[in-house]
C-alpha cells in the first residue's frame, strides 16, 4: 500500500492473519527511488515492508482495548455460543448449565460491552456483532 498518510488502522487490516508479502509505504519517501524499489522487491519475495513512520505511531499510539477482550472465560464461551446462534436454553443444554446462569452471563456481558436496554436496538445482536468484529 502506498499512502500520503498514516493510518495505523489500514496497516492492521493489511496485516490480519498473514502478514507476509505486505507493504506500507509513505508517498513522500518515493524521491528515495533505490529504497523504494528495494522495498517492492522485498514484499515481492514475500517479507513485509512498513515505513518507520507508520511504525512509530504504531508503536507510539496505545490500541484501544477491545471491550470483549474484559469478558470472563465463561462469558467469552456464552457469546461464541450466542454468535453461533443459540438461544440460552440451548447454550446452558451445551455448557450444562441452568438457564438462570447462562441469563446472569449474558447480563454480565451485555454490562462489560455498554449495551443498556434500549427499545430500538437488539443488544444480542449488537453483542454477537462486536464479538465477530474483535476475531
Amino acid at each position: 500500500m502506498l499512502s500520503q498518510h498514516v493510518e495505523t488502522h489500514q496497516l492492521l487490516e493489511l496485516l490480519g492473519d498473514h502478514p507476509a508479502g505486505v507493504g506500507y509505504l509513505l508517498k513522500d519517501r518515493i524521491p528515495e527511488v533505490e529504497r523504494f524499489l528495494e522495498s517492492v522487491r522485498l514484499v515481492a519475495a514475500g517479507e513485509s515492508v512498513i515505513d518507520p513512520e507508520v511504525v512509530r505511531r504504531l508503536v507510539g499510539k496505545p490500541r484501544r482495548a477491545s471491550s470483549v477482550a474484559r469478558l470472563s472465560d465463561k462469558e467469552h464461551q456464552v457469546l461464541a455460543l450466542m454468535a453461533e446462534g443459540r438461544s440460552n436454553r440451548g447454550i446452558a443444554q451445551y455448557l450444562f448449565l441452568s438457564v438462570k446462569t447462562v441469563e446472569t452471563h449474558v447480563a454480565g456481558i451485555f454490562g462489560k460491552l455498554g449495551l443498556p436496554p434500549a427499545p430500538d436496538q437488539h443488544r444480542r445482536v449488537l453483542a454477537v456483532l462486536r464479538y465477530l468484529h474483535d476475531q
